[in-house]
């Protein structure tokens, strides 16, 4: 089997509507899907990056939330219409799209 060269981890946590924010509500169920379908329309990435729907990342208040490892790579807050730039760039050519990872708080 070929090395795993990233791994994209999207959080799915629903929380109740008065709760804490999550990143359920907010989009990551289609921003998971798109990934899958993304990975599904490479075959030459299969056995090189894996997607995988995780529990709480977090940052909550920024979700939805990915972290793409081994680097460390941290998305939040993207919609659909922004995914399709990280699935060419890092998903596919392994770069990470600078202009929308997240920037952690001082």
């Amino acid at each position: 089997m070929p090395k795993l060269e990233r791994h994209f981890f999207v959080c799915q946590t629903q929380r109740p509507p008065m709760a804490k924010p999550s990143c359920g509500p907010r989009g990551s169920a289609e921003l998971l899907n798109a990934l899958n379908e993304a990975l599904a329309k490479h075959p030459e990435i299969w056995g090189k990056v894996a997607v995988t729907a995780c529990g709480c990342l977090g940052p909550c208040f920024d979700g939805p939330s990915i972290v793409v490892y081994p680097e460390g790579v941290w998305y939040q807050g993207l919609k659909l219409n922004q995914l399709q730039e990280v699935i060419d760039a890092h998903m596919v050519g392994g770069k990470p799209v600078d202009s929308l990872v997240y920037k952690w708080p001082d």
